[in-house]
């Protein structure tokens, strides 16, 4: 016959299991993409022409576009 601490101890330990088993915060994150590098390089340099002008709002596009073209006339069109 089964006294009440046995039950009390199973419930504990399967507790203690559930929460071993939790998953680690670094998997329950989504996963880093990493760009291709001339994707990385273009923004790079769209950041320092938004920098240049002072991060005013609505040229965005145009720092990407301009960074683009200056890439691709560095290291040729299709480059990574």
């Amino acid at each position: 016959m089964k006294n009440s601490s046995d039950s009390k101890q199973k419930v504990r330990t399967g507790y203690r299991a559930e929460k071993q088993e939790a998953i680690p915060m670094a998997a329950r994150t989504s996963p880093v993409i990493a760009a291709p590098p001339s994707e990385a390089m273009i923004a790079v340099a769209a950041y320092f022409r938004a920098e240049q002008r002072g991060f005013a709002p609505g040229e965005d596009l145009a720092d990407w576009f301009q960074a683009e073209t200056e890439y691709q006339s560095h290291f040729g069109p299709g480059a990574d």
